[in-house]
């Protein structure tokens, strides 16, 4: 088994990606596959999973049993939660989700795509592009999912003929390109047999392009957050009063983008206060210089209220803050969320009460239309809400940080998550109405 060093892990960067396709679309197959063939399996895995192909009354080992771990997803040969996998290259580490196919998982995609910076679609080359296909590339385009890979599987069973893949690769292009998505990449593979998923195919040489891993090692990384907007979310104010240091106050959180440096004015939100970072505590050791994904401890000039929930900004680059929240959602409880709904929302470290104003439209992924003011929304459903907050929120646009630009919404009644939310993405919305719960007597 090929091995990579501490040293080559630390030269490499990461890349987030996510599969995701109809049912028995070979997604499990697929990445047990790249696992395997990348040598990034474990011996023990491999005779655990070739034991359990033979109980199966399979000669060969199935290795969709890689990623399918649960017992469920093991008896009906189906993928139910999202499975997460780590493994690395020389050129690269990576953070695969295998997401469901199946349709009523579909809050599982949403789920597994949220943090990826890639999306590997599955298609079956005797189906074609289909109901399932064309969901999941809405949702690959909603979150922002910067690259997408369209993997044509099972072209052994079609003769590999690039006659088909071809019809399939126009197909999906041009409902992506429709979608908004910057960039697809095709690739005909056969999973099961391994064609054009590590090594190149000899059964296509009319196929010039990379495999699925050489498209993974060198696909530009763009998710480079020390260049974004600088946000550091408070978890925690550490005042220790100890006699080495009487003083000591300061502001602990994960940098959620961009950087920090000492000297800098920033500002406190939603006070909108404002000071000078004095110091930078990182790991117990002072530096100048801080940025995402670090854990730091910031030291301010001035001694302000701050507390867990507010935000530190630098003061030129700061976002609004507002009670009126206007979003794109995904519905993932099995308990609808309806207009006048009383929810939490949570936005970073912060937690405030709101409640559901309208339900501007929901979107129908089949053919992209939209069903305008439906009252409710179900699981899995995508739609626009607006939402008005007890207390004002630092809200970024979507667009401009997944990070900051994100939320959910929690039941107050049992700590339920009911709902992820992405701050002002949207899709045509139909002419506005008057707010159905306008008029509750809620007071803010």
């Amino acid at each position: 088994m090929t091995t990579t060093t501490t040293e080559e892990l630390s030269a490499t960067t990461l890349l987030r990606f996510a599969t995701a396709g109809s049912v028995d679309d070979g997604k499990s197959t697929l990445v047990g596959r790249l696992l395997h063939d990348s040598k990034a399996v474990l011996t023990d895995q491999l005779e655990a999973v070739e034991q359990a192909s033979r109980s199966r009354g399979q000669e060969a080992p199935d290795l969709a049993l890689l990623t399918d771990g649960l017992r469920a997803e093991r008896e009906q040969g189906i993928t139910i939660d999202v499975a997460y996998r780590y493994f690395a290259t020389p050129r690269r580490r990576f953070i695969l989700a295998d997401t469901p196919g199946h349709v009523q998982y579909t809050r599982n995609m949403v789920t597994g795509a949220s943090t990826a910076e890639l999306t590997v679609i599955l298609v079956d080359a005797r189906n074609g592009v289909v109901e399932q296909t064309r969901r999941h590339a809405a949702i690959a385009a909603l979150l922002r999912v910067p690259h997408a890979v369209l993997a044509v599987n099972k072209m052994d069973l079609v003769g590999y003929d690039e006659k088909v893949f071809a019809a399939i690769a126009e197909e999906f292009t041009a409902y992506a390109t429709e979608l908004g998505v910057p960039e697809v990449t095709a690739i005909p593979i056969s999973a099961l047999v391994g064609d054009n998923v590590v090594e190149p195919s000899a059964s296509m040489d009319w196929y010039g392009g990379p495999t699925v891993l050489e498209h993974l090692e060198t696909v530009p990384v763009s998710h480079d957050l020390a260049h974004c907007h600088a946000r550091l979310p408070v978890q925690y104010v550490i005042r220790p009063q100890t006699a080495d240091h009487p003083d000591y106050r300061g502001y602990a959180g994960q940098i959620a983008a961009g950087t920090f440096r000492v000297g800098e004015q920033v500002t406190v939100l939603p006070s909108g206060r404002t000071t000078t970072v004095t110091g930078i505590d990182l790991l117990g050791e002072p530096v100048d210089v801080a940025w995402t994904p670090q854990s730091v401890t910031l030291l301010l000039a001035d001694d302000i209220d701050i507390s867990r929930g507010d935000l530190i900004v630098p003061s030129e680059d700061a976002p609004p803050t507002t009670q009126d929240v206007e979003a794109t959602v995904c519905h993932v409880a099995d308990a609808p969320l309806t207009v006048g709904h009383r929810v939490l929302l949570k936005h970073g470290t912060r937690t405030v009460k709101a409640i559901v104003k309208d339900i501007p439209s929901r979107l129908t992924l089949d053919d992209l239309s939209l069903h305008p003011h439906p009252g409710r929304l179900v699981a899995n459903d995508i739609g626009r809400v607006k939402l008005r907050t007890a207390e004002p929120l630092p809200l970024d646009s979507y667009a401009d940080s997944r990070r900051t630009g994100s939320f959910i919404l929690i039941d107050p009644n049992d700590g339920t998550t009911l709902t992820a939310g992405m701050v002002g993405e949207s899709f045509a919305s139909p002419e506005p109405v008057k707010d159905a719960a306008e008029d509750d007597g809620w007071d803010f």
